[in-house]
């Protein structure tokens, strides 16, 4: 090559980024958030393989499978790269027969060659925090805990999207959409394809939906158009009480089982006082194909583009073909998506072991679209600028005038003193830094107190704790004298006041609707 040739162009691979700054302490907060809730209810991490065998990971996803990254062959053995995190958690359970329970959760990234839309958190390299309860325990408990566990992830006690649009949960029943496509004429081979399609209506017409049936899949179109009937209800109570007058469904013994199931779990919901947060909606399918019973997805007002959104772009994008790989960010069509889903899968570890089931249901949490309507909450409230790139707390100063030695050592004599009380500090890594260089440094890492050491003070055993950022006219704006002795005390306190004023401001930031969040960015 020739000094001037560029054999590739410098980028990060389609669909995935370089994290970094600000977006790394939001995102980092957020994996704070989930796993503290994942431990409130007993979980334990476990890791498994970022690859496995092709043949664990193939037939488990139905039409989604062409989304897998195959790797090719290393040494004799075909694998492929995970595309979520329960299958390998499947597989692990069979591995280990002598566990036969266990509440397990799973932070880790996973891979799928879906087409990107970056800035709404569709990528081909993300994470996912999975929470999963595996074991024989009586019907829709775990269940529900899984329900609470989300809404406590959402809610007050973690993310904080409350007040009007905040999240919600919509929720289905495998055994009540299997029962519905039995009664209205679907054959049992087509019930899977025809699932998938269905699970389109999140973000397709009704009119699209049911010429994917017909034309694509076979479907008669009476048959269709009696599925419609069905899956455009949505509610609570009152969807199963208006199931139960239909003989159709009394007949269908799938059906029956699995309103049993929801009408047992909407009383548990009740007691863990979340019902509110919980919606029954006929048409929910997700397309995996090893869900067994219960599934959900939690959706936010971001998460499914408007009619008038879709409408637009389908004028616009007349006539045009986009490329599969072409970032659709900008796209009005192209919501966010579910930013958790999951469900029960009772029969995936026996595809594995080949013995007795353990049953098993779960959530999984789309960090990386969880992650883009929180910084969009934070823009529009004006709170992003407020994220300090590093958590130190204390940035040790030196000032001095003629012949000013630096006080390098007894800068670093106090941030020893401050590192052994667990306080977050730094000082300048020079032996003269001017005292304007080290202000800036200590602006620019949003560090919040500075101590300044000066000669005549270091002799009477004293020190300057400065805040950042107070006003002119301030009785503290150039800082208080204290002695060394009581250094760590009074930082200590400081530091006190400052985050309770910080943790009132958050709370002003949670109680911001999405709704209010997503129309000032929009706009």
């Amino acid at each position: 090559m020739g000094k001037d040739k560029v054999p590739y162009q410098l980028k990060t691979p389609k669909g995935t980024k370089d994290w970094e700054g600000k977006d790394m302490v939001i995102r980092d907060r957020i994996f704070s958030t989930i796993t503290t809730v994942f431990k409130r209810h007993g979980g334990v991490t476990i890791d498994t393989p970022v690859f496995e065998l092709r043949p664990i990971l193939s037939g488990k996803y139905g039409e989604d499978s062409k989304l897998i990254y195959d790797l090719s062959d290393q040494g004799g053995e075909l694998c492929s790269l995970r595309y979520d995190l329960t299958v390998p958690f499947a597989r692990w359970l069979a591995i280990n027969p002598t566990i036969q329970s266990i509440k397990r959760y799973h932070i880790a990234k996973v891979y799928r060659r879906d087409q990107p839309a970056m800035t709404k958190g569709r990528m081909r390299e993300f994470y996912q925090c999975d929470f999963d309860v595996a074991g024989a325990y009586d019907r829709m408990v775990p269940d529900a805990e899984i329900l609470r566990i989300v809404c406590e992830v959402f809610g007050e006690q973690g993310l904080g999207w409350t007040g009007e649009g905040g999240f919600h949960i919509k929720i289905n029943h495998r055994k009540v959409l299997d029962g519905i496509f039995e009664v209205c004429g679907v054959p049992k081979e087509k019930i899977r394809t025809i699932s998938s399609a269905v699970d389109k209506l999140d973000k397709s017409p009704w009119e699209e939906v049911k010429k994917e049936m017909v034309d694509e899949k076979g479907l008669p179109e009476e048959v269709a158009d009696r599925i419609w009937e069905f899956v455009q209800r949505k509610g609570g109570r009152d969807v199963m009480d208006a199931l139960r007058q239909d003989s159709r469904v009394m007949a269908n013994a799938n059906l029956v089982a699995g309103l049993e199931d929801m009408d047992l779990l909407f009383t548990y919901l009740s007691a863990f006082g979340i019902l509110s947060k919980v919606e029954f909606y006929l048409s929910l399918a997700r397309g995996l194909d090893y869900y067994t019973g219960v599934i959900f997805e939690v959706i936010t007002e971001g998460s499914v583009p408007s009619a008038t959104d879709q409408k637009l772009q389908k004028a616009a994008q007349k006539g045009k073909t986009a490329e599969f790989d072409e970032d659709r960010s900008n796209d009005p069509s192209v919501g966010v998506g579910s930013v958790a889903g999951g469900g029960r899968y009772d029969e995936l570890v026996g595809m594995f072991s080949g013995k007795a089931q353990i049953p098993c249901v779960g959530i999984s949490f789309g960090v990386d679209r969880i992650f883009s309507i929180t910084k969009a909450r934070m823009e529009a409230s004006k709170t992003a600028s407020a994220i300090r790139p590093t958590e130190v707390d204390v940035f040790v100063m030196a000032f001095g005038g003629k012949g000013f030695t630096g006080l390098l050592t007894e800068r670093m004599q106090i941030a020893k003193m401050l590192w052994d009380a667990g306080i977050k500090a730094e000082f300048a890594y020079k032996q003269k830094p001017k005292l304007p260089a080290q202000f800036k440094s200590a602006e620019q890492s949003g560090i919040p107190f500075a101590i300044i050491l000066g000669e005549d003070e270091q002799a009477q055993g004293k020190v300057k704790i400065k805040e950042m950022g107070l006003l002119e006219g301030h009785p503290e704006k150039d800082g208080v004298m204290v002695d060394i002795g009581d250094l760590v005390g009074e930082v200590r306190e400081k530091l006190r006041r400052k985050a309770e004023g910080v943790e009132e401001v958050v709370d002003g930031v949670n109680g911001l609707s999405t709704q209010d969040a997503e129309g000032k960015t929009r706009g």
